[in-house]
């Protein structure tokens, strides 16, 4: 999984050139801006973290409590807290490399609404687990992981984005495994919390379909000799309002 995340990250590295003016090429290093402006919020939720499990093992404390409790009235605070809560240091190393390299993808690619997705995945999955969940303390953030994962997957497809859609099969080929995981095969394992990722990331896919890069697949120049608008050219200005 280690080998298959790192393919992963320099894939994507290597796609987002792509959406880059060629214009620009000549002055500047094209790639370099956009990444760390895309990668700084990933690595602060990782950061986070970290943190959390450091200080619940520094302090000889269980943070499981915090977890998301369903049908519990003292369980709602885990739709907050539940995420960065994690079972084990192999837990956190687990999700920790996913939820960077899927949380980067969508901060770049899809920058217009990258926010709004990660904090409506972040919320409506965990809103759901708490209706829906076993009677039991769910965390992690693999939740989070899920949701992202099936954005990013479906966004391309329904995008009919030559780039993005390569984005969408390289999340196959990489987490495409992952399907099994909404299905309820180990007893130590939140399927739910994976299943309401999912479905949130997908609802979220369409509902946000119009804001970011738009389709470049089976476009034609309007008159010979025009040639097709640039890439930066696909992402609407409309995808900076509030919705």
């Amino acid at each position: 999984m280690l080998l298959a995340n790192n393919a992963l990250y320099l894939a994507l590295e290597q796609n987002a050139g792509k959406f880059e003016k060629t214009e620009q090429v000549k002055y500047k290093d094209p790639d370099r801006s956009k990444i760390f402006q895309a990668a700084w919020f990933p690595l602060l939720f990782v950061a986070v973290l970290w943190a959390v499990k450091i200080i619940e093992v520094t302090t000889y404390s269980d943070f499981a409590h915090f977890g998301l409790l369903p049908l519990n009235l003292k369980g709602l605070r885990g739709i907050l807290f539940a995420p960065f809560i994690h079972g084990s240091w192999e837990h956190l190393l687990n999700n920790t490399l996913p939820v960077f390299i899927l949380s980067w993808g969508l901060f770049y690619f899809y920058r217009p609404v990258a926010y709004k997705v990660f904090v409506l995945i972040f919320l409506i999955h965990n809103f759901w687990l708490w209706f829906f969940g076993r009677d039991a303390y769910h965390i992690g953030a693999s939740g989070i992981i899920y949701g992202l994962g099936a954005f990013m997957f479906v966004s391309g497809i329904i995008r009919m984005n030559k780039h993005l859609l390569a984005i969408s099969m390289l999340v196959a080929f990489v987490y495409g495994s992952m399907v099994w995981g909404i299905f309820p095969m180990e007893e130590q394992v939140s399927w739910e919390a994976h299943l309401s990722g999912m479905v949130a990331g997908i609802i979220l896919a369409f509902y946000y379909r119009k804001y970011g890069p738009q389709r470049n697949i089976g476009l034609k120049p309007e008159y010979p000799g025009d040639e097709l608008p640039d890439e930066d050219d696909f992402w609407n200005v409309d995808g900076e309002k509030e919705v």
